[in-house]
């Protein structure tokens, strides 16, 4: 009795192949030796959803957003961009207000500072009278103790425009 390759001589050189490549790949994707900063390199794993009838969501929509056209300050579509995004989240009540803040303080009035945060996050924190509210935490810096402020901001339920801002102290 003979025994036989069960394999044909292409698919043994294509399953060569495979082996070759996934013993190499993970060298080749090493990016340990590179110089660009962490904060540069994608995260191993992202993921985003969303939902527009959720005011909490559209606030994190709005701040991450809103910090993205900032932090690129040195683009010249920056500048529009971050007032687009002021005319279409947040009432006129809200715009009116802030831009008091800003002429007294001579700094942003969404940021309630001078700089941009590095991260930030929304959660969350409740709701009443038709309004719903979400405490936005900056983080202003990287390391163990970074620094952070929390702004308080509330949505109109059915409008799901931003109504209002407060620094939390």
């Amino acid at each position: 009795m003979s025994l036989r390759n069960p394999l044909t001589p292409l698919t043994t050189v294509v399953l060569g192949a495979g082996l070759v490549l996934a013993a190499v790949a993970p060298a080749l994707a090493d990016t340990s030796h590179t110089t660009a900063p962490a904060s540069a390199r994608p995260a191993a794993v992202t993921t985003a959803q969303g939902d527009p009838r959720n005011v909490t969501q559209r606030v994190a929509d709005f701040y991450g957003a809103y910090i993205d056209a900032v932090w690129d300050g040195e683009d010249p579509a920056s500048a529009a961009d971050a007032k687009a995004l002021r005319n279409f989240y947040l009432s006129a009540s809200a715009r009116k207000k802030i831009a008091a803040w800003e002429r007294k303080n001579h700094a942003d009035g969404v940021l309630f500072a001078q700089n941009t945060p590095v991260k930030w996050k929304a959660a969350y924190s409740g709701s009443g009278m038709g309004h719903a509210t979400t405490r936005v935490t900056l983080t202003w810096s990287d390391g163990k103790h970074p620094e952070t402020t929390s702004i308080d901001v509330q949505s109109d339920l059915t409008s799901r425009k931003i109504t209002d801002l407060k620094q939390v102290r």
